[in-house]
């Protein structure tokens, strides 16, 4: 399902600033920045320079998308309900030119490191085998609804740094109680979702669940910039005086798919178990850097 060719001209009407931004605008930008001055969509002078357009059929190409299961007999962060699979068809798979990740209701006792969880998924990553300090970041993806869904694109830094000092970049995420409702955030040390204080907006998207969207980021030494569909909703700033605990954005973060179960989020409803199997649809993923 790739569209062919790299969109670089935007109408004036595209670059508008979306109106459907529902978050105040102290909450979508960064401290002392009330104000999106720049709009979305792919900046001049950004060229590709690493995509997955999802053309292979059968498992996701091991040479770009490793597979995270390391908290599978612990329990994963937030009080998730899945077990990530690794190169498992069942949960993570290529079919007609589109990346599925699946979370189905099913037993995992059968599974080594199985934690008891009753419910299987998938969490992608380009850990070890890609990372990026700066760019331009879209993916086309189509999300599930299900009550206790919880997809999410996203990246995160080095492992050497405990989390949120890390930082952690929020492209999409959006909850299954709350169908149609985009969330865009920055988690820092200084500004994290455990002390209520991340900076974060969301934008109201009425059919991405039945419709394919574009999910897109510009992160520069100065700013991250969080849109979709060539609209920003989203501005986080540097602040020069916050030093890194305000600002860990300066060094290679790695980009995660994944769709989760319940956990404090996602799971503030309950989970319907009817809903089941749920997926999250990925036409592509690319990523753009400066050039000149």
């Amino acid at each position: 399902m790739a569209s062919a060719g790299v969109r670089v001209g935007l109408t004036a009407s595209l670059l508008a600033l979306s109106l459907a931004a529902t978050a105040s605008a102290a909450s979508a930008a960064g401290p002392g920045d009330p104000a999106i001055d720049e709009p979305g969509g792919l900046p001049a002078g950004y060229q590709l320079v690493w995509s997955d357009e999802f053309d292979i059929e059968g498992l996701p190409d091991p040479t770009r998308w490793a597979y995270d299961v390391a908290s599978n007999r612990s329990g994963w962060a937030n009080r998730e309900l899945q077990y990530y699979s690794a190169a498992r068809r069942e949960n993570s798979r290529i079919e007609k030119g589109v990346l599925i990740i699946e979370a189905r209701r099913e037993s995992t006792r059968a599974f080594a490191d199985s934690g008891g969880q009753r419910y299987t998924s998938a969490r992608l990553v380009t850990r070890g085998l890609k990372t990026w300090t700066y760019g331009f970041f879209e993916i086309r993806a189509r999300l599930p609804c299900g009550r206790g869904s919880w997809p999410a694109i996203w990246t995160l830094g080095p492992d050497a740094l405990p989390w949120p000092d890390r930082g952690e970049i929020d492209i999409m995420e959006h909850v299954g109680f709350d169908p149609g409702v985009v969330h865009g955030t920055v988690h820092t040390k200084a500004f994290n979702h455990v002390s209520n204080t991340q900076r974060t907006a969301r934008v109201s998207i009425p059919d991405a669940c039945t419709a394919f969207h574009r999910y897109q980021a510009t992160w520069t030494a100065e700013r991250i910039t969080i849109g979709y569909d060539d609209r920003s909703y989203f501005q986080f700033r540097r602040d020069p005086a916050g030093g890194h605990e305000a600002w860990p954005f300066d060094g290679p973060q790695f980009m995660l798919l994944n769709l989760a179960v319940g956990g404090t989020w996602g799971g503030q409803k309950g989970v319907d178990d009817a809903s089941f199997p749920v997926r999250m649809e990925i036409d592509y993923v690319r990523v753009y850097q400066l050039t000149r």
